[in-house]
């Protein structure tokens, strides 16, 4: 019996150091498991088997999935933008997640025993953090791999002989700002769905493009057209000899009236451009200075020889030509016109010279003395002097007969060449005179014509055109 007790007592004390054992084995394993900081088998979290791994282990595991998505931005068919969301700022919260994880691990190890038999399924929140600036940065036409084409409107052009619309470019700028809502708006409500996303396209709307705001259709555009290239082929050449004045689009543009669909010519401005012509280029009746051929410079108050303009009729033919919108060479319109002219010169070395005190004649003609000769001219009285000023010979004619005065006084003279210049007075062969020069004149002078020698009055006559200036003068 002894035996049998002291057997069982050694079996009970084996069981009890088995249990011990057990016991022992187990806390240490339960032990070794909490202090493990790995989650246990048949551990999810957020759809993720994590059995095995640390907190920090997950941590990168979610971060890796949750950053991975990368957008890609196109226009038509073409890429012209990627981004990962870290380089367009939006980087995981990783304190915050790492604690979320945390607990998650530390709300197993409280359940240890239940952990160890029915496993975990943890959700947690992952968490962006957004920089706006980077993202600014970031999402940008400047970063496009196709550069913007610049959006503009049609314009006027002009080739030099006509008007024309360019048309209009339909561009591919737009505000970054438009992009920028489009692409947050998308992501943020991205990274609101549960789990991880994919990668995603962005197309830019063609409604985010800046669009012209004058095209080729424009109605006032399109009048423009028309009513400019109604003038702008008008090139007048108004010739003062070989100088000449150009009134061509340049100035005409400004003179131009447009009311609506119509248009018109501005004639006060005319009015001025004939009259600047008229200041600048009229000679008659102005002061002359000339200089004789002895060297003496002789004043006039005014002459009685030169051009003078037709402003109103000038005017009138300005738009004219205006109006028939071609090209136009002509003379001024003048009321009176001399015989030559180059600029503002209108004698042009040609003229006759009468010296009343010397009782001498020249005749130049381009530059070049063509006879010279005394002449008599009128006795000096008040009836029958001859005289000074500057005047034109309008005409010459020959075999004329010169008459004048009044019963008693009354006489009639026959000349081969007659070139008058004023007022009765002229230049003629005087045949009935035996000498010329002196002072015959102061005694037997004429009625107030130059009196010439046959041959240098046919000399003057055939050599002289109409319209020719005669320079008349006292040198005492």
């Amino acid at each position: 019996m002894k035996k049998k007790h002291r057997g069982l007592q050694i079996t009970v004390l084996v069981i009890i150091c088995l249990i011990l054992a057990g016991l022992c084995g187990g806390g240490y394993y339960l032990y070794k498991k909490v202090n493990s900081g790995l989650f246990f088998e048949e551990t999810t979290l957020n759809g993720y088997d994590v059995s095995g791994m640390s907190c920090r282990e997950v941590l990168q595991l979610l971060k890796a999935d949750y950053t991975a998505p990368t957008m890609t931005i196109t226009e038509g068919e073409e890429t012209v933008l990627t981004l990962t969301l870290e380089e367009m700022g939006y980087t995981i919260d990783e304190t915050g997640l790492l604690s979320d994880i945390q607990s998650c691990m530390r709300e197993q190890n409280l359940s240890l025993l239940f952990s160890l038999r029915e496993g975990n399924s943890f959700e947690v929140e992952v968490s962006f953090d957004y920089d706006q600036n980077v993202f600014t940065s970031a999402v940008s036409a400047d970063n496009f791999t196709v550069s913007r084409t610049v959006c503009s409107d049609a314009t006027l052009e002009y080739d030099g002989t006509v008007y024309y619309i360019e048309e209009e470019v339909y561009g591919t700028e737009f505000d970054d700002a438009d992009l920028q809502v489009l692409v947050k708006d998308y992501v943020d409500n991205l990274l609101a769905e549960d789990g991880p996303q994919e990668d995603f396209t962005i197309a830019v709307p063609e409604s985010f493009y800046y669009l012209p705001a004058v095209t080729q259709d424009d109605f006032e555009l399109n009048t423009l057209v028309d009513i400019y290239n109604s003038y702008c082929q008008t090139v007048i050449t108004l010739t003062f000899g070989e100088e000449e004045i150009v009134l061509d689009w340049s100035t005409l543009q400004d003179w131009i009236i447009i009311d609506g669909e119509l248009s018109s010519i501005d004639e006060q401005q005319v009015e001025d451009f004939v009259y600047n012509l008229a200041a600048t280029y009229n000679t008659l009746y102005l002061p002359r200075t000339f200089t004789t051929s002895n060297g003496k410079k002789i004043e006039y108050e005014s002459s009685d020889y030169g051009y003078q303009i037709d402003q109103s009729g000038e005017k009138e033919q300005l738009l004219a030509d205006i109006a028939s919108n071609t090209e136009v060479t002509r003379e001024p319109v003048y009321s009176t016109k001399g015989r030559t002219r180059n600029g503002v010169d209108d004698i042009c070395g040609t003229y006759v010279e009468v010296d009343l005190t010397g009782q001498h004649i020249w005749y130049y003609k381009d530059g070049e003395l063509i006879v010279e000769s005394d002449c008599v001219t009128g006795k000096p009285t008040e009836e029958r002097e001859t005289a000074t000023g500057v005047f034109m010979i309008p005409y010459k004619q020959t075999n004329v007969t010169l008459s004048g005065g009044t019963g008693s006084s009354a006489w009639e003279t026959d000349v081969t060449y007659w070139m008058p210049f004023h007022d009765g007075q002229g230049l003629h062969d005087a045949t009935w005179r035996s000498s010329f020069g002196g002072t015959i004149y102061k005694t037997n002078g004429s009625h107030g014509c130059v009196n010439l020698p046959y041959d240098v009055a046919e000399t003057i006559y055939n050599e002289m055109e109409e319209r020719t200036p005669i320079f008349l003068y006292k040198t005492e």
